[in-house]
């Protein structure tokens, strides 16, 4: 729950969004084994529907002090090009954004290890960071020229700043985090690999729907939420059938 939050939320309402996760994602639907929806996710959509000013305010590192400011995706989506940082500075972290989102580097560690130990599959992440990958390079994300009305760029491939689009969207905001670590949660996630496979992909492309053409620069958590509802029909229709054994009506 405390990596879904900006650092600067005091630690009360993380009491609130832990007791709301808990609670209403967890034992609400009958307890561990039971919650159709990420508990964690849960606290922080509802941290953010009661308390969106403090949720939204972020620390961006300097040499001295932090200082509030935006993060990468919202200058993406108020198309302030000129204010992304380098690709060096996204990926070790020196950016607003939640408390457990802003390394890239750090959060790739994390995950290889846990591939290693085979505590998660390749699955989930991989179609998830790929989907999103490729939605934001065909769509290439919006900007607003002066004057003028939001305009969508197909198949950007080179992006904004000579940067490229592709990298900044998956390393700013909780790709990785949602990815590796919260799309790939036992309990809220399909059991066959081919469920995880359409599980990633689908969350991929909630993601880059809600950050390419949604009001909000993020889409991570809502994505994923949404497609925790999906989990039981997916393994409807992917588990495999003993033989012998009678299809479900």
């Amino acid at each position: 729950m405390t990596f879904c939050v900006s650092p600067l939320v005091p630690w009360w309402m993380i009491v609130i969004g832990v007791v709301v996760g808990i609670g209403i994602g967890k034992h609400a639907f009958g307890g561990l084994g039971h919650n159709v929806f990420n508990p964690a996710l849960v606290g922080r959509a509802f941290l953010m529907s009661a308390y969106m000013g403090p949720m939204t305010t972020w620390d961006i590192p300097r040499k001295v002090d932090a200082l509030t400011g935006a993060t990468p995706l919202a200058h993406m989506k108020a198309a302030a090009y000129d204010k992304l940082p380098d690709l060096w500075t996204l990926a070790i972290g020196k950016i607003g954004g939640c408390i457990g989102e802003t390394s890239a580097v750090l959060l790739f560690v994390g995950a290889a290890y846990l591939l290693i130990r085979k505590v998660i599959s390749w699955h989930v992440p991989v179609a998830y960071l790929g989907t999103l990958a490729l939605f934001v390079w065909v769509f290439g994300g919006t900007y607003k020229p002066e004057g003028g009305k939001a305009v969508v760029r197909f198949f950007d491939g080179i992006g904004p700043a000579g940067l490229g689009i592709i990298p900044i969207h998956l390393l700013a905001g909780g790709a990785i985090l949602g990815a590796c670590f919260m799309a790939t949660d036992y309990v809220t996630s399909p059991m066959t690999r081919t469920g995880m496979l359409i599980f990633g992909v689908g969350c991929g492309l909630l993601t880059g729907v809600i950050r390419v053409f949604g009001g909000y620069p993020e889409g991570v958590s809502y994505a994923i939420l949404l497609m925790n509802m999906t989990v039981p029909l997916i393994d409807r229709a992917t588990m495999p059938r003993l033989f012998g054994a009678k299809a479900l009506k």
